[in-house]
């Protein structure tokens, strides 16, 4: 079972980079490549999407087609996904819809150094993701607090330690599924980890206090 996971921050030492890493050493029987040429995709534009595509999108694209399930890991920013994920996504999703995306299992994972570890940007990437024609697992898993969630080794300290590779595995069973299968909707609290915390309850929550702009959570 072959597992690609994207970040969907640029920094080196990226929270969601070190998820992906944990997420790695976690999953058993998976062979898991981490995707990084992100900061090496060109801004969108139709006229450059013709064959062959840029170099740095035929190769994204050629990842997502080989892979059997995709791993995202992304962080928030004003509230929605970063903008170079959203736009290697557009790419990915060109042409549509016979596109490397399409009919592919992805779970979406995110930390932030905020209090809800990136659940709106989770939804927004999810719903991206279902646009382009992916079967998308339908939970979250949350690292909020990221700068204090892995250890020295880079490992999770809590329970969101043994979620990662639930995602990962649920992706990839996903992957070898009979066609038109859908997973099954689970809750993370049955798992023993976070409750899931969802990004229209906060919305809810946050709407009308007033903030004046929203920051962009730590990557």
């Amino acid at each position: 079972m072959r597992v690609l996971a994207v970040s969907g921050s640029l920094r080196r030492d990226s929270h969601n980079r070190r998820l992906l890493a944990a997420a790695a050493r976690l999953a058993a029987g998976v062979e898991f490549t981490v995707w990084d040429g992100l900061a090496d995709v060109p801004p969108y534009d139709e006229d450059l999407d013709v064959e062959p595509a840029p170099a740095a999108v035929a190769q994204l694209r050629a990842a997502l087609a080989r892979a059997d399930a995709i791993l995202i890991a992304t962080p928030e920013y004003n509230h929605s996904l970063p903008g170079a994920l959203k736009n290697a996504l557009d790419w990915a999703s060109r042409p549509f819809p016979a596109n490397s995306l399409r009919g592919k299992p992805v779970a979406v994972v995110g930390a932030s150094t905020g209090m809800f570890g990136a659940v709106w940007a989770q939804a927004e990437l999810r719903r991206v993701l279902q646009a382009a024609g992916a079967h998308v697992v339908d939970e979250e898993l949350a690292v909020p607090s990221a700068h204090e969630a892995f250890d020295d080794g880079g490992e999770l300290r809590d329970a969101a330690s043994s979620s990662c590779p639930v995602m990962t595995a649920r992706a990839s069973r996903w992957a070898v599924s009979p066609e038109g299968s859908r997973p099954r909707r689970t809750s993370s609290r049955a798992r023993g980890c976070r409750p899931r915390v969802r990004a229209d309850v906060i919305r809810a929550r946050t709407r009308g206090r007033g903030r004046a702009a929203s920051r962009a959570r730590g990557a």
